[in-house]
């Protein structure tokens, strides 16, 4: 029988890309399937007291956001998946600029009207993005940020991990992150991060 698992990203963060990359891995060896959709760190950031270039990063993260949200809504969940591996591939491994020349390369890559970053550029979207958001987040609180996975109508912030694990690895993190999961009186497990998000 097929896992559904529901994954909350903001396309800007480098975390959220290597959960995501796992997940397609347990793909692969595990009969589950994941429907990606959008969380935005600035709208989790909003009207909060933030260091200056951190603020910076938030502003300028609506429009990738919006954008990702307005695939989405044109595409379905099947393109937005496409159009998060095309942006996530050059924001993270590639390191491109987080900016809208990037956009509109990723939207080239999957095919998709740049009439869509048209959209994203102004507050058309704001709701649609604040309501996607809050049905990821609600559910953790908004002391954590992206990425939340779903499973089995339970929902938890992370895992946070690097590199992303392959093959049986990948379905047996999978296999523990589902049992803590659960468990409804479960709340967090923690380490400090040594590493930076390893790309491969």
């Amino acid at each position: 029988m097929t896992t559904s698992v529901d994954f909350w990203f903001d396309p800007t963060c480098p975390w959220a890309w290597m959960t995501s990359r796992w997940m397609l891995e347990v793909e692969k060896v595990r009969d589950v399937e994941t429907t990606f959709h959008i969380m935005s760190l600035s709208v989790l950031n909003d009207g909060r007291d933030l260091p200056g270039d951190y603020r910076k990063a938030m502003d300028n993260a609506w429009v990738p956001a919006r954008t990702a949200l307005a695939v989405e809504q044109a595409h379905g969940s099947q393109g937005l998946r496409d159009f998060y591996t095309a942006i996530g591939t050059r924001f993270h491994p590639g390191g491109e600029p987080k900016d809208e020349a990037t956009i509109l390369k990723a939207l080239a890559d999957v095919g998709f009207s740049s009439e869509l970053l048209d959209i994203a550029r102004t507050d058309e979207l704001n709701d649609a993005l604040r309501a996607s958001h809050h049905e990821g987040m609600d559910p953790v609180g908004d002391e954590v940020g992206t990425p939340v996975v779903r499973v089995n109508g339970m929902s938890l912030f992370g895992p946070v991990i690097s590199p992303a694990p392959k093959g049986e690895e990948a379905g047996e993190l999978f296999d523990g992150f589902v049992k803590v999961t659960a468990y409804p009186g479960f709340f967090e497990l923690k380490r400090t991060r040594t590493v930076d998000p390893i790309f491969d």
